[in-house]
């Protein structure tokens, strides 16, 4: 097996200080950065000035490298002796397919580091004041994604049964389908009445959050355009409650109080 190796690392969800410690040592280290599209720019000044540093993000209307290509980027320079950091958007498990990139890294030998990142699943709606759990209002919640390979004959979700499955939603990839997502689900047997929220660039400058309901949410934030998350279910209620500097924080425990007393009587 080669001296060099391959580590993912997880980048966080767009602000550059939600690195992890351990993803940030292995980045100062690293010989080749091959990095994705939303992982943030800042991150690429912290390797060495000598790294040599490759684009291989995705984007719904271009593809920079597909993905064998980026295997084989791995490979070859892992091969060659070289510490390779592999900088994606997030967690490397979340949709970002980092498991088949350890898996073509097994075949050819390489050894292979995972270093967990924090997801935008969790993370964004959480900068955005909504939190995906809480007591009374959320016990359950599901991350899946919107945006899947159309040449698939159909779906892999199960919209049919996610719509009422679970409290909170959490769609990833999603923004381009949100129309079709919200009538999937309302057709299914979630209120269109059900609070909604689609973030934009979440936890960086540019966040952008618009709030509605499962049936007017695609209208809403027609103009919003990707990276985005959304969230559907009564969570987003607490948004509002969580950013307006105005409320006392009082008033706000016991407003949060009162969605937990409504919720447990509905």
């Amino acid at each position: 097996m080669s001296s060099g190796r391959v580590v993912l690392v997880g980048a966080g969800p767009g602000d550059p200080e939600l690195i992890t410690l351990r993803g940030l040592r292995w980045l100062r280290r690293a010989e080749v950065v091959v990095y994705d599209q939303l992982a943030a720019a800042e991150l690429l000044g912290e390797a060495p000035e000598g790294a040599l540093r490759i684009f291989a993000g995705k984007s719904v209307e271009r593809h920079c490298l597909d993905q064998s290509a980026i295997n084989a980027i791995l490979i070859h320079h892992a091969q060659a002796g070289r510490l390779v950091v592999r900088l994606k958007g997030g967690d490397p498990f979340v949709f970002g397919r980092g498991g088949e990139e350890i898996l073509a890294c097994g075949r050819a030998g390489v050894a292979v580091e995972v270093v967990p990142g924090v997801s935008s699943a969790i993370a964004v709606p959480a900068a955005a004041g909504i939190p995906v759990t809480h007591r009374g209002l959320a016990s359950s919640f599901a991350v899946v994604t919107g945006h899947e390979d159309p040449t698939k004959p159909e779906s892999a979700v199960d919209w049919e049964r996610l719509a009422t499955a679970v409290d909170t939603l959490v769609i990833l990839m999603g923004v381009g389908a949100l129309p079709r997502i919200a009538a999937l689900l309302q057709s299914a047997g979630r209120g269109a009445d059900t609070p909604a929220a689609v973030i934009h660039r979440g936890t960086t400058e540019a966040q952008e959050s618009v709030i509605g309901t499962l049936g007017d949410i695609a209208g809403r934030a027609a103009h919003l355009t990707a990276p985005a998350v959304i969230v559907i279910g009564e969570v987003v209620r607490l948004e509002q409650l969580l950013h307006d500097e105005r409320v006392h924080p009082q008033a706000v425990e016991h407003a949060l109080l009162a969605v937990d007393a409504d919720a447990a009587e509905a």
